[in-house]
C-alpha cells in the first residue's frame, strides 16, 4: 500500500529537541554548521545562548559536547551521520564511549535515501560505527512520531546516545504518536506465525507493505520494529525464532555492522533459525532517492520476494 508520507524523521528532531529546551534549561545544543540541515535551527532561534556553532569541525565538537556534558549539561551534537561518526570517532571513544559521557550524537542524513548527494554525504556505516564503542545507545527511529519518542528517552537517558535521522519525508507509521516507545524493547507492528520481518528506519515501512504482500500469498509476516539496536531485544528477536521459524533483517545500512549482526548474533545465542539480510554491501551512487533504494534492494517488493524464497528454501530442508 501507499502509505501517506509524514515529516522527515530530521524534521522531528529539531523540532523535539526545541520542546525539550522550553522544558529543560540544561540542554544544550551543538552543530557543525549544518544547523538547516540537522533542524537544529529550531532550538537556535529559540535558545541561541545554550546553542554552539562550531563549525566544520566535528571532532572539536564532540570533544565541547563531552566537556558539557561533564559539567552538568545534557548536550545534543548533531551533523550529517558521516561526517559526526567518521570525523569525530576519536573523540567519541575517548572523550564520550571511554568516559561515559552524557552526550546524545544525532546523525542525520544517515542511508542512502538522501539521494542526490552521493556517497561523500551518505551514512553507509554510521550505525556500525557507533556499535563499536561500548557503552553506547544507538536508535534508528522510524517516522515523525517515534522520532520525537526517541530524542526524549535519549534525554531522559544518562548516558551515550546515538539517533540517526534521516533527510526525506519518512512514511507514517505511527499514526498516534509512539508512546510505547522504549529503549531496547521492540515494537511488534504486525502478528505472524509464518515468518519474521525486523527492521527499523525507514525500512519499517517496508516492512510492513512486504508483510501484506506475502499475506496475499497465504503467508502470515510478523513485523518487529527494532528501533534500538542496542540495547538489542532479544527477548522479543527469540520469541520470534521460536514462533515463526525464520527471520529477514532489513536496514539502510552495510550488512556487515549493522541491524542484521545484531539479530544474527541473537539468534545464534538463543535459538538458531534461517535468515536473509537485506541491506547494502558496498557504497551507493548518486541518484533519486527512489531510484536507489530501488537499486539496492532496499523495498517492500524485494523483502517479500527474500521471505519467500527463505520459506521455500526451509520447506526443501525439511523435506
Amino acid at each position: 500500500m501507499a502509505r501517506p508520507l509524514g515529516e522527515a524523521t530530521r524534521e522531528a528532531y529539531g523540532k523535539a529537541l526545541a520542546e525539550l529546551g522550553r522544558e529543560n534549561p540544561d540542554i544544550v545544543v551543538l552543530d557543525g554548521d549544518l544547523s538547516k540541515s540537522t533542524m537544529t535551527k529550531y532550538f537556535a532561534q529559540e535558545f541561541p545562548e545554550r546553542f554552539f556553532n562550531v563549525g566544520i569541525a566535528e571532532a572539536n565538537m564532540v570533544g565541547i559536547a563531552a566537556g558539557l556534558a561533564a559539567s552538568g549539561k545534557i548536550a545534543f551534537a548533531s551533523s550529517f551521520a558521516c561526517f559526526v561518526m567518521c570525523k569525530g570517532f576519536d573523540q567519541l571513544r575517548l572523550a564520550v564511549a571511554y568516559s561515559g559521557n552524557n552526550v546524545k550524537i544525532v546523525g542525520s542524513h544517515g542511508g542512502i535515501s538522501i539521494g542526490e548527494d552521493g556517497v561523500s554525504q551518505m551514512g553507509h556505516e554510521d550505525i556500525g560505527l557507533a556499535l563499536s564503542l561500548p557503552g553506547f545507545v544507538v536508535i534508528v527511529p522510524a517516522d515523525g512520531a517515534q522520532t520525537r519518542a526517541a530524542v526524549r528517552a535519549a534525554a531522559e537517558y544518562v548516558g551515550p546516545v546515538y539517533i540517526r535521522v534521516g533527510r526525506p519525508k519518512a512514511p507514517i507509521v505511527y499514526e498516534n504518536g509512539c508512546p510505547d516507545f522504549q529503549i531496547g524493547k521492540a515494537i511488534t507492528l504486525r502478528e505472524g506465525n509464518d515468518i519474521t520481518l525486523i527492521a527499523n528506519g525507514l525500512m519499517v515501512a517496508a516492512a510492513l507493505d512486504a508483510a501484506e504482500q506475502l499475506e496475499q500469498q497465504g503467508v502470515s509476516a510478523r513485523v518487529l520494529d527494532m528501533h534500538t539496536v542496542r540495547p538489542l531485544d532479544e527477548e522479543a528477536v527469540e520469541a520470534a525464532a521460536r514462533e515463526t521459524g525464520a527471520i529477514v533483517v532489513a536496514e539502510e545500512h552495510l550488512l556487515y555492522t549493522g541491524l542484521g549482526t545484531q539479530v544474527a548474533m541473537a539468534v545464534a545465542k538463543r535459538h538458531p533459525v534461517p535468515m536473509r539480510f537485506i541491506g547494502l554491501t558496498d557504497y551507493a551512487e548518486s541518484g533519486a532517492p527512489e531510484a536507489l533504494m530501488r537499486k539496492y534492494g532496499l523495498t517492500a517488493d524485494h523483502i517479500a520476494r527474500q521471505a519467500l524464497d527463505l520459506l521455500q528454501q526451509r520447506q526443501g530442508a525439511l523435506v
